[in-house]
């Protein structure tokens, strides 16, 4: 099949062809657009390009070197790999896509090779063998997860029998004990979050880069793409010595550094500066050296604009330079604008790379009211995971407005002619326009916040700033593009109804997806969440029962409450003082937790006897609160506070400014929030002694 620039990517029929007639090994896979099948790699070829079937813009384009493999053991590597690139897949299986069959041949490169000095065909291994095997692996990786990615790869001769014709294993590796060396596989996600002390700094400065450094860098990007004007005039040959004496004298008289380039006067510079051709500053250039040896040299800048951006009331930076081997250079600074742009989006819109790396020039889409002003920011992008299209599906995401303005800068710093925000940028010699990868591949992205916080660190060491990235026991902490979205869900997750909101903000099918990305207890991100709530839920009750709080409560549960909060505070009470070290408050709170939950309308006081929200919905084992089952107008287990009272109140006075306003609301409106209004005054009539004021 042949796709052509303008149509859909769409999976070519797997023809009726054995391996041995040489098919195309691509033929079942979706090849990306302006791709033609005839040009792809036959079965007969040793090396084969994935490249055609890589769609996604950031994947790096990959080889099959079957080389690699010793030729004993060739033939069924190129089955297995066939089979997986354009089935069909056996039963119980599914067809991988191109880029984890690249991963997967690494595996099968490291089993064949030790299979060829073992025996000479694999359906002669015995369990013997490959507990072998797996010593081979102990003793050559250290971790754990790269020896699961070893085995899972050999299994595959096993798993994909039926697609071989030349050899395969005759059991199954999963029986011999110890192959998974008793370790569960965990099928949440354990990508380590950016700690808080890092996640900090990181995101300050990036927001200084897109506020308060976008403007200079892109400045110097513009006069970097315009071309210098050439002489109106050129100069006769026999005035350019005097014109360029001139010009250096005033140079000395001043004492003013001459541009630079690489560590020697730029005589494209200096010829720009007299106005004439470099040629023409060619033929003097030993004056120039010798001006050099007075004057010094300061690296050239980009343009003679001034800097506007500050901190601290100082210019950020000197001048943007031209040179990009120098950290202030366009080309080093736009990359960390970029990069500054990327830590932004992903870590405030909880999209992945590969959602990211697919933004293209419009998709920002900006909601505005009738009177004009922004009140909703939607970033439009692919989606890759979970979907049936391998070329992605169309997706949307709720964006917060700085993270509208970080694609705002993206789209000005990208030239006109290229659609894609993360594509490279235009300013090394090494950055090509038809570069194999339209955008930067995964890889290059996590190499780059790396020497962005490097950066960093580097910046805050010349100016003895001290907002520096912090290390974490003693190591700088290596960023990756993953840990962005799993630290977001962290910090949604811990919020009240926090699951439900990263639910839909992650595009999770259900909650209990997004409660394992968050994670769970085999990780310890959830047990932390959990702990960090009742730290700050300790806290709060012991500043309440200091000031006396608990014996103003009102409501069903408010002698229940005072009750639990008088033993609590006893037990709190440390040589006649309150706990305050987090320590021993922990502790407090594991064995002792009284099980009240401060809330903004209402103060659980949980029994779950009583408790209508697990009436409500099927909880799990734990005996925790559901606020997204809540019920307060008519649970027992509820006490208010003077500050649950109030916001009742305000409540109250909402619903009657709605009833107020003009035109009238529809009948049924109406109706409900007037029943409302009736429900909340009966219910504070009933729990409170002063009745609620009137709006």
């Amino acid at each position: 099949m042949t796709t052509t620039p303008h149509s859909r990517p769409v999976a070519v029929p797997p023809p009726p062809l054995a391996p041995e007639s040489n098919p195309f090994v691509l033929h079942g896979c979706t090849l990306k657009l302006g791709s033609r099948l005839q040009e792809t790699s036959r079965f007969g070829d040793d090396v084969w390009n994935l490249g055609p079937a890589m769609v996604k813009k950031h994947d790096r384009r990959f080889i099959l070197d079957f080389r690699l493999i010793p030729a004993a053991h060739r033939h069924v590597g190129k089955e297995l790999c066939y089979a997986m690139l354009s089935g069909p897949a056996p039963p119980g299986e599914t067809q991988p896509a191109a880029a984890t069959v690249r991963t997967v041949f690494t595996e099968h490169v490291r089993f064949l090779r030790w299979a060829a000095a073992r025996s000479g065909r694999l359906e002669t291994l015995s369990g013997a063998d490959l507990e072998d095997y797996q010593r081979f692996l102990i003793q050559s990786l250290p971790r754990t997860s790269a020896r699961q990615s070893a085995r899972a790869g050999a299994r595959k001769f096993w798993l994909w029998r039926s697609c071989l014709s030349c050899d395969a294993l005759r059991f199954d590796p999963a029986h011999i004990d110890g192959w998974a060396e008793n370790a569960a596989h965990r099928r949440e996600n354990t990508t380590a979050r950016i700690p808080e002390e890092v996640l900090g700094p990181l995101f300050v400065w990036s927001m200084r880069f897109i506020d308060e450094f976008r403007a200079d860098i892109l400045a110097a990007d513009r006069a970097w793409h315009t071309p210098a004007p050439p002489p109106v005039k050129p100069p006769p040959y026999g005035q350019v010595y005097g014109l360029l004496r001139a010009w250096l004298d005033e140079r000395i008289a001043s004492r003013q550094p001459l541009p630079g380039w690489r560590g020697k006067p730029s005589l494209t510079a200096i010829a720009r500066a007299v106005g004439c051709s470099r040629i023409s500053v060619t033929r003097h250039s030993r004056m120039i050296d010798e001006t050099a040896a007075l004057v010094s040299i300061r690296p050239q800048p980009v343009s003679d604009q001034p800097i506007h951006g500050r901190l601290d009331g100082q210019p950020w930076i000197q001048g943007i330079l031209a040179d990009y081997s120098e950290p202030d250079s366009l080309a080093n600074l736009a990359r960390l604008l970029q990069d500054a742009c990327y830590i932004v989006l992903a870590f405030l819109s909880g999209a992945r790379d590969s959602e990211l790396k697919h933004l293209k020039r419009g998709c920002l889409a900006v909601e505005r009211d009738a009177d004009g002003r922004p009140y909703r920011w939607k970033m439009h992008s692919l989606a890759f995971k979970g979907e049936s299209d391998p070329a992605g599906t169309p997706a949307t995401w709720s964006i917060g407005e700085p993270a509208a303005r970080a694609i705002t800068v993206l789209e000005q710093l990208q030239p006109p002619d290229s659609d894609y925000l993360f594509a490279p940028l235009p300013h090394t010699p090494g950055a090509l326009p038809d570069a194999v990868n339209q955008v930067l591949s995964s890889g290059a992205t996590n190499a780059r916040l790396n020497r962005y916080t490097a950066w960093i660190n580097d910046y805050c060491l010349r100016h003895r700033r001290n907002d520096v990235i912090p290390a974490i026991d003693q190591q700088q902490w290596h960023l990756t593009n993953r840990q962005f979205r799993r630290t977001l869900a962290w910090y949604i997750a811990r919020r009240p109804g926090g699951v439900i909101a990263g639910a839909l903000a992650f595009r999770h099918h259900c909650i209990q997806v997004f409660e394992g990305y968050a994670g769970t207890s085999d990780s310890g991100f959830r047990a932390e969440v959990e702990s960090e709530q009742a730290l700050a839920r300790g806290e709060h009750l012991i500043a309440a029962i200091d000031a006396h709080e608990h014996t103003t409560l009102t409501g069903p549960a408010a002698d229940e409450a005072a009750r639990r909060l008088k033993e609590f505070g006893i037990r709190a009470r440390f040589h006649g003082t309150l706990v305050l070290d987090e320590a021993r408050l922990r502790r407090l709170m594991t064995r002792h937790d009284p099980a009240v939950y401060p809330g903004q309308y209402v103060t659980c006081v949980h029994d779950h006897t009583k408790a209508l929200c697990e009436k409500a919905r099927n909880r799990r084992s734990e005996n925790l609160p559901d606020h997204g089952s809540c019920k307060p107008l008519a649970c027992h287990n509820v006490a208010l506070t003077p500050e649950n009272t109030a916001a009742w109140q305000h409540e109250i006075n909402r619903i009657n400014h709605r009833l107020a306003s003009r035109p009238p609301l529809p009948p049924l409106l109406q109706h409900q929030l007037q029943a409302r209004h009736e429900e909340i005054t009966a219910f504070l009539q009933r729990n409170n002694p002063t009745p609620p004021e009137s709006a």
